[in-house]
């Protein structure tokens, strides 16, 4: 990933969707030949010269201070999640992606059967899916039947036809996952997977692109979701994402469900309808 192209397209994309009302800055009567913000503005919001802006949009400004980061971040108005990336694309030098392969530990494993009432499931580095639940393999796909390098959540919901059908609110849903690895590319540029992962989707994914393209960034924490199983039919779930500790390159998801609703009497079918036959 070229890093300084990154953060140009990145700080373009932030200012160009910002109105100066939106800012509290007063006209100025010039014409606008781009939506949003010129540089000089953002300049101006930040505290900084018109000069170091543009030469820090062009990547020519070395490292800035953690002050004028933040001042930046004000200025474009960033959430949580674009603030972070921000940060990792600013940082030098870059980070380099571990190249040791993700291990669930077994604490996390037997949490994962623990909750055999709901989906569950651990991701890691890229949406790779690295341990599931039955549940988890029921509602979405059996990850644990495909080959290793294919269990991996963003391939799932773009290039598996499956999963647009069974996926409610597929495009939300795709797009999102499209955002987290917009997250990851900024925190790990030098990672060759994720690179490789990337430009599968682009070329097999026709929606991919205009999704990377936004550089939109987003990062997991809780939200709802819904599925259609083509047995128990509609299934609704409120997701919990939480980092385990002492690995903040894993995320344990549940799909957590209303105890007495339709969707936990669908999972009680399912559970026993998927049953593993009793050994005689």
């Amino acid at each position: 990933m070229d890093r300084s192209r990154e953060l140009a397209d990145f700080l373009r994309s932030r200012r160009a969707r910002i109105t100066p009302d939106r800012t509290g800055l007063p006209a100025d009567g010039r014409a606008r030949r781009v939506p949003g913000l010129r540089r000089d503005e953002v300049a101006r919001l930040a505290g900084v010269s018109t000069e170091y802006y543009t030469r820090l949009e062009q990547g020519r400004a070395g490292n800035p201070s953690p002050e004028v980061t933040e001042a930046l971040a004000q200025a474009l108005q960033l959430d949580p999640a674009e603030r972070e990336h921000l940060t990792d694309l600013l940082a030098r030098p870059a980070r380099h992606a571990p190249i040791a392969p993700q291990r669930v530990r077994p604490g996390l494993h037997l949490m994962l059967q623990t909750l055999d009432h709901v989906p569950a499931f651990v991701l890691g580095r890229r949406t790779d899916v690295l341990a599931t639940n039955r549940l988890a393999r029921e509602v979405l796909t059996d990850f644990d039947a495909l080959p290793a390098t294919q269990r991996n959540l963003a391939r799932y919901y773009l290039l598996d036809p499956a999963a647009r059908t069974r996926t409610g609110d597929w495009e939300q849903i795709a797009a999102e996952t499209v955002a987290i690895l917009r997250l990851e590319a900024g925190r790990y540029p030098q990672d060759r997977r994720l690179g490789d992962l990337v430009g599968e989707l682009t070329l097999r994914s026709p929606e991919f692109s205009t999704w990377w393209n936004d550089h939109r960034v987003l990062r997991r924490t809780h939200g709802t979701k819904r599925y259609h199983h083509p047995l128990v039919g509609e299934l609704h779930f409120s997701y919990e994402s939480f980092q385990p500790p002492g690995d903040p390159d894993q995320t344990l998801c549940v799909y957590n469900v209303e105890p007495g609703s339709p969707t936990a009497e669908a999972l009680r079918l399912l559970t026993s309808w998927t049953a593993p036959a009793a050994s005689a």
